[in-house]
């Protein structure tokens, strides 16, 4: 496992624990219950915590699938609700780290493949 690899695990673990903790704990919404609205939004990256769970090798991958949507999700809050600005900025931050830690050995082995290749003529 790679270090970019150990880095997306860690991410998908800290989006797990930082959707839990924010609905149950940090901020928990008043017109659902809590319960509820930490398991919707703990859906999209499930997949990822059990093929991590797994060991399965397309464990960033679908953790940075589903960090896009918490992304979106981070920017639309932070923008719009300034009583949960630093939540949403976090859930921002890391999902920027999955998504980055989760590509970076295939653009390392892209920018590796481009350098080896002989120049065109």
């Amino acid at each position: 496992m790679s270090r970019a690899d150990r880095i997306a695990a860690v991410a998908i673990v800290a989006m797990l624990v930082l959707q839990l903790a924010w609905r149950l704990w940090l901020a928990p919404p008043t017109q659902a219950a809590p319960w509820a609205m930490a398991l919707f939004f703990s859906l999209p990256i499930l997949p990822a915590v059990l093929l991590l769970a797994l060991r399965h090798r397309r464990a960033g991958f679908w953790g940075s699938l589903a960090a896009l949507l918490y992304f979106c999700h981070g920017v639309m809050l932070a923008w719009s609700e300034p009583s949960v600005r630093g939540l949403a900025l976090a859930e921002t931050l890391v999902a920027s780290v999955l998504v980055v830690s989760a590509s970076w050995d295939g653009l390392r082995a892209r920018a590796a493949a481009r350098r080896a290749r002989p120049p065109a003529v």
